[in-house]
């Protein structure tokens, strides 16, 4: 992978992170985690999806080439 679509990669992946994250803070979301336990299926596929694209661009941008 090229330099910058690895960063392109971590860039993607921390915004969805962070939107990830304020999703799971919105009013809507605490309404459905207080009445079922658990947060909701979109805030949840946000940061899982944010955190692979971070790590995966982190890992590939960083990585020293042979």
């Amino acid at each position: 992978m090229s330099k910058s679509l690895a960063l392109a990669v971590l860039v993607v992946g921390a915004v969805l992170l962070v939107w990830g994250i304020n999703s799971a803070n919105s009013a809507g979301s605490e309404v459905t985690e207080a009445l079922t336990g658990a947060p909701t299926d979109k805030s949840i596929w946000l940061i899982a999806l944010g955190a692979l694209g971070a790590i995966a661009g982190s890992v590939s941008l960083f990585r020293r080439r042979a």
